[in-house]
């Protein structure tokens, strides 16, 4: 099996092969892709691959503007963070979807439903995808934020947070670009009101979001230390009685 993957958080994009080599160790990733404009390129330059995995949000856009570029005959298994109900319709031109953190045995299931179906595809409705471009995140969590910047105020997408940290007495918003923002929020705040599978409360000072673990070290005594994207300031590690939730947490 020839499997494109197309995603722009790495650590999900690493993990999703090693489980593709679990599931089959024959399995072949032609290459891991992190933006619409990488993937279009790719895509006309190579042979259809037998399957490809489509992360929603991209670094440069919706994963769906791809469709706008170039023709996509093989089979997609849509990659995402919504909740189920929000996509149910996506089955209509896919295989499946996967909720992040990606879970095996959905992974295994999603898999066996290509197996199944894969004689039977037709190129993706383009249309009737980009009308369910933008679904609302699930009620009860926390969409965006008002933060001030100078003398302006900017909505920030919960989709463009890093992650959050607690330094100098100020919470502080990070974007994917790096950018650090003042909020009046605490982090126990942002626990309650910030979706449970895109954030974590790692320790007293971070609450980061999955896309933005790049690197997990391991040190003496089980303590884990995280490498992120955009770099923080200070070393970030998991707090030794959150480590197995941690660990849980990434592996649902």
């Amino acid at each position: 099996m020839r499997v494109l993957i197309i995603e722009d958080e790495n650590l999900t994009a690493r993990r999703l092969e090693s489980q593709l080599h679990k599931y089959d160790a024959a399995t072949e990733v032609l290459e891991r892709l992190p933006s619409v404009a990488a993937a279009v390129q790719w895509l006309q330059a190579h042979p259809a691959p037998d399957l490809i995995f489509l992360d929603i949000h991209l670094e440069d856009d919706l994963g769906f503007r791809i469709f706008d570029q170039v023709q996509v005959t093989s089979p997609i298994i849509f990659t995402t963070a919504y909740d189920e109900y929000m996509i149910q319709a996506f089955k209509v031109n896919s295989i499946d979807y996967l909720l992040k953190p990606i879970n095996y045995e959905e992974l295994v299931a999603a898999l066996a439903k290509y197996e199944r179906l894969r004689q039977h595809f037709a190129p993706v409705d383009l249309p009737a995808l980009l009308r369910l471009v933008s679904p609302a995140p699930a009620p009860g969590y926390k969409e965006r934020f008002l933060v001030s910047v100078g003398t302006r105020l900017r909505s920030v997408d919960t989709q463009e947070v890093a992650y959050f940290c607690f330094e100098d007495g100020a919470t502080f918003l990070v974007t994917r670009q790096g950018q650090r923002l003042v909020i009046d929020y605490s982090l126990d705040k942002l626990g309650q009101v910030l979706n449970p599978r895109q954030f974590f409360r790692v320790n007293r000072q971070y609450l980061v979001g999955i896309g933005a673990i790049d690197t997990i070290h391991s040190h003496s005594a089980g303590r884990l230390e995280l490498v992120l994207q955009p770099a923080a300031r200070q070393p970030v590690l998991v707090s030794v009685d959150r480590a197995t939730e941690f660990k849980d947490w990434l592996g649902r």
